[in-house]
């Protein structure tokens, strides 16, 4: 699974790899100073995969360390054996993960599932934390949840639309809602990792997610105490997380800085790579 995209012996160099997280088996990717305690954090979201942010760990490192990895059954790394993919599980690998990357402090850069995900852990780890990124994410109290993800959180039903998802179904969902469409191999890309694995994976965090509301609500105090530096960066045309969210994410960062990207949809760092990446990076400066 191991492999590097340029000689490994080049100190800071983007390398893949894979380590051991607990009995976790998880592909990783990186670049900078990969010894450096403090990193860029990217975490992705559904359906997605550390290969989403391959693009930004690059822009943002060197001099940074940056580093972004799959998380259990999620691209190619492998969940232990009695993980059962919910909300508190993946929180708790967040920290582990860390851990096992020699990370102690961290600008997290949060996608999607990633946001409710690496929020919980954030939330009980603020000292950790020296800013935080929010991609088409965030706290999301009050949130009604989009008709796949309602799906995905019916039993039975939900089993029926995973097994139906065959490639050309799953482009035509994604793409027809995307204002600006999506590179053709950057949804091939995600659809190959949609695997088995994967798709019971899904339909168990979000259907421990149903509660996501009342856990939200119980974030925003905790992270509102903290006033972390915040970056909002969010793609008008999501289909799934509506763009009047991201005002309402000072709720729980009273510092942030929210930015509206009118043109993009659920993926602006995809759909408009150079305008986060000036955001993320501009941002950066100023925290570090």
């Amino acid at each position: 699974m191991s492999h590097t995209d340029v000689t490994s012996g080049l100190e800071g160099a983007p390398e893949w790899s894979s380590i051991a997280v607990g009995d976790h088996w998880i592909r990783t990717f990186q670049a900078g100073p990969h010894q450096a305690s403090e990193a860029v954090v990217f975490i992705h979201g559904n359906p997605g995969s550390a290969a989403d942010f391959e693009g930004l760990v690059k822009a943002v490192a060197p001099p940074r360390r940056a580093v972004t990895f799959d998380l259990p059954d999620f691209g190619q790394s492998i969940a232990a054996p009695g993980f059962t993919h919910t909300q508190s599980e993946y929180a708790e690998f967040i920290g582990d993960a860390f851990k096992a990357l020699g990370i102690r402090r961290a600008h997290l850069v949060l996608h999607d599932l990633g946001g409710p995900i690496g929020l919980e852990w954030a939330s009980t780890h603020t000292g950790q934390i020296a800013s935080i990124t929010l991609i088409n994410t965030g706290v999301l109290a009050g949130y009604r949840w989009h008709r796949t993800a309602r799906i995905w959180q019916t039993p039975v039903a939900g089993e029926l639309f995973q097994a139906a998802a065959f490639r050309s179904m799953f482009r035509r969902v994604i793409n027809s809602q995307e204002p600006r469409g999506l590179p053709r191999d950057f949804i091939d890309g995600m659809y190959d990792n949609y695997d088995r694995r994967t798709r019971k994976a899904v339909l168990g965090i979000y259907r421990d997610l149903k509660k996501v509301g009342k856990t939200s609500k119980q974030l925003i105090p905790l992270l509102a105490a903290a006033d972390l530096p915040a970056l909002v960066i969010w793609g008008a045309g999501d289909p799934y997380l509506p763009v009047s969210f991201a005002d309402r994410q000072r709720s729980s960062f009273p510092s942030a800085r929210v930015h509206i990207l009118p043109d993009s949809g659920h993926w602006p760092f995809i759909d408009d790579p150079p305008a986060v990446t000036d955001l993320l990076i501009e941002f950066l400066a100023t925290v570090e």
